[in-house]
């Protein structure tokens, strides 16, 4: 008598329906940790861009126009009097990086003498306002 040696089809439905029971405990804890990641990245760069600013408004005397808005960290003005002045890029990547969730930060000038300008994530959502993951992240203004 021959025995065939191997898995039976019932030992195999049991390992899935394990393997399945283990995904759906620890998936959910792995995607909210990616989400407290790049919220974590965010406030990383948020922080990034601003000492950038606030070097740049040494050199230069002012901070960005909203016109120019964060491109003024790494090229120069159009106007060759203010260009003189310009002494970046002053940041190391040849462009403005994105966000973590690959949109553009929001900058615009403040009146605000406390907090000069503001400078932002949209979150998750990349809408204005929200909660959670869905925050705002950064130097927002009061809404």
């Amino acid at each position: 008598m021959r025995l065939a040696k191997g898995f039976t089809l019932i030992e195999m439905l049991v390992v899935l329906v394990i393997i399945g029971l283990l995904a759906g405990l620890v998936g959910p804890r792995l995607f909210g940790q990616a989400d407290s990641s790049r919220i974590k990245a965010a406030e990383v760069q948020v922080k990034m861009l601003r000492g950038a600013l606030l070097t740049l408004q040494l050199d230069f005397g002012r901070f960005p126009a909203n016109e120019e808005g964060l491109r003024l960290l790494v090229k120069p003005p159009a106007d060759s009097a203010q260009a003189a002045r310009w002494k970046g890029p002053y940041l190391d990547e040849p462009s403005v990086p994105l966000d973590p969730w690959s949109n553009p930060y929001q900058y615009s000038v403040s009146n605000n003498a406390a907090q000069p300008f503001y400078l932002y994530s949209l979150g998750a959502d990349g809408q204005p306002g929200g909660e959670g993951n869905a925050a705002d992240i950064g130097y927002t203004p009061e809404r």
